[in-house]
């Protein structure tokens, strides 16, 4: 995500279209932007193994974030109901979690990147 983001911005892998654009909208509003990357199912073989059930890694340098969040997604279960189930909902951000450079409120150095996002998404949807 860092290559084609950039540094300031963290990719977001979602599951579920609706959570996805909530979180994304939460994360504007509170000046913590997150940007939505497919989980590109044409990437799946890249995690195919000879001698494994799968691997953890790509065959080669690209797509990178986008294999990482399919090999997540190998690992969640479906719902009660079988296969047709679908899928618990799930995201996954891609951090580079620092700071190049300073700018107000965000010194150089490690950053939360996400982190109000994600508290801004839990809090809309548990707040009492």
């Amino acid at each position: 995500g860092r290559v084609a983001l950039g540094t300031d911005v963290p990719a977001l892998f979602c599951n579920d279209d609706a959570l996805a654009a909530r979180l994304q909208a939460l994360s504007s509003a509170v000046a913590d932007d997150v940007w939505r990357l497919p989980l590109w199912p044409g990437y799946e073989n890249e995690l195919d193994s000879k001698i494994a059930d799968c691997k953890n890694v790509g065959a080669g340098p690209y797509g990178g974030a986008i294999t990482a969040a399919l090999y997540l997604q190998r690992f969640l279960t479906k719902r009660d109901g079988g296969d047709d189930a679908p899928a618990t909902p799930w995201i996954h951000i891609d951090v580079m979690a620092y700071n190049s450079k300073s700018s107000p409120g965000r010194p150089e150095g490690g950053e939360a990147m996400g982190m109000r996002a994600l508290f801004a998404s839990l809090e809309d949807r548990y707040a009492a």
